[in-house]
């Protein structure tokens, strides 16, 4: 995250913008004159719609942006301007096309109820003149820029021509051009570095039905070969961001709360825009812009994002009390599928972990590095006791539970009453099962289940054991 507070992108956005005007009131009576509600207005808002909420996210960012677009010669077209310089934008390259509507949404809103929208708008395609202008103004100033996002709203702006035109100008230039689409043809934006579709959008263009991993790799592939794209990206909503590059993956998103996915789009291509321009890699964007849209959704309304917001969420991610760590069979089942299904590498271990010590920790943090998601099978009290001796456990398994899943390496911990993990490495069936070193030329319980197995020395001197047999020995 470092890099990234360091860093200023120069980004350019070409798209339709619009008003988000918000008429804001309360309703306490029926018109006499017609069957409606009376509104009492108290204040009116207005902010950037549109490409402007791709605008607004990567100035909150810390992007220098420009834009460029088409707006009316009117009222609307002159506070829209106003509106961009306040935030420090550029509109150098905005170009007026006479007898056209800038677009302008009006909404009311009586007691946080929507109630009414009503649009002033052009929705026709702008002129070949209006192309023309843009054209020229951007083939000497392109190669400044880091990122071109193109953000279509289907208003007229990202006509075929200007497309193809703006992505053949930055890929001479070496720049990339992210496209937010619009539509059932994806052919305009052919050659951009990237398109970020959502899942709906995907099924559209494509008329592949996504419903596993296997039609969504298909999905992506095509989009990739179809758009001559460098890199393939499908937004999934609540299960994060997919990608393909040299293989699939699948960021799972990490938003806790979700409010409103108003303006999320917009926030997750701004993001990944401007992580790009740090010198991020596709992977870490993806990541990165699903903490941004972790912190959007968890806001009322279209939103934006900082720096030092997604620094606070994603320290946040990790002050989960231990209880939402600690699983059942059931609730482990459909979890490791989940992760499975998104490419996730399942490690596994076992053990009584009774007194925790250093040891542990040390061991736990080893068996972590071999995969994603590290899964803790914790013996019951009963099994304890089988294995131990009917002086053990110290602790009970509520406890030893708690501190196990309060500890950075494990993602969840799933106490079992056998006096082996056999049936729960049977139903998870881990890429990895871990167990100590001490069982070097010995049989391992669930081997057969498991893709790979790994063992992990000791920290001499450091066991529950000893440290019980320590505490015995001292005198008060």
């Amino acid at each position: 995250m470092k890099v990234l507070k360091n860093a200023k992108p120069n980004i350019l956005v070409v798209g339709d913008l619009m008003i988000d005007h918000y008429l804001w009131g309360s309703c306490e009576r029926i018109s006499p004159e017609a069957p409606v509600q009376v509104v009492d207005i108290a204040k009116e808002t207005t902010v950037l719609g549109g490409a402007g909420n791709v605008i607004n996210n990567l100035n909150t960012l810390g992007a220098q942006v420009s834009v460029s677009s088409v707006i009316g010669d009117d009222e609307n077209g002159a506070e829209l301007t106003q509106m961009l310089q306040n935030i420090g934008v550029d509109t150098s390259n905005l170009v007026v096309q006479t007898e056209r509507k800038t677009s302008k949404k009006s909404r009311v809103i009586a007691v946080s109820q929507q109630i009414l929208r009503y649009d002033k708008e052009s929705k026709n395609a702008i002129t070949s003149e209006s192309v023309e202008k843009i054209v020229v103004r951007l083939k000497g100033v392109i190669a400044s820029y880091d990122i071109v996002i193109l953000s279509d709203y289907g208003k007229g702006v990202l006509t075929d021509e200007l497309c193809q035109e703006v992505i053949s100008l930055a890929n001479e230039a070496g720049v990339k051009v992210l496209v937010d689409p619009k539509g059932s043809d994806f052919s305009k934006y052919k050659g951009a570095y990237l398109l970020t579709p959502n899942k709906k959008e995907a099924i559209i263009a494509t008329g592949i039905e996504i419903n596993n991993k296997e039609s969504l790799e298909r999905a992506l592939l095509q989009l990739k070969d179809e758009c001559n794209l460098g890199v393939s990206m499908i937004t999934l909503s609540e299960d994060g961001i997919a990608t393909y590059d040299k293989k699939v993956e699948v960021f799972p998103t990490v938003a806790k709360e979700v409010f409103d996915v108003t303006g999320a789009g917009d926030t997750v291509i701004a993001s990944i825009a401007f992580a790009l321009s740090a010198g991020k890699t596709i992977q870490e964007s993806a990541a990165f812009a699903n903490l941004a849209a972790g912190v959007v959704v968890g806001k009322i309304g279209s939103a934006t994002v900082t720096l030092d917001e997604i620094v606070e969420y994603e320290a946040s991610l990790h002050k989960s009390t231990s209880d939402a760590h600690i699983k059942n069979f059931s609730d482990i089942k459909t979890i490791v599928k989940r992760y499975r299904d998104n490419g996730k590498r399942v490690v596994f271990t076992n053990g009584c972990f009774d007194i925790l010590h250093v040891g542990h920790v040390k061991y736990l943090q080893v068996a972590k590095s071999f995969g994603d998601v590290l899964i803790v099978g914790l013996n019951s009290d009963e099994s304890v006791s089988r294995l131990k001796g009917p002086s053990r456990p110290v602790n009970i398994a509520e406890d030893r539970a708690y501190l196990l899943a309060a500890l950075e390496a494990v993602d969840f911990v799933v106490p079992f009453s056998e006096d082996t993990p056999y049936e729960l490495i049977k139903m998870i069936e881990p890429d990895v099962l871990v167990k100590g070193g001490d069982y070097e030329g010995k049989e391992v319980v669930g081997t057969e289940f498991a893709g790979e197995l790994k063992l992990v020395d000791f920290v001499d001197g450091k066991s529950t054991t000893q440290t019980i047999q320590k505490i015995q020995g001292s005198t008060c």
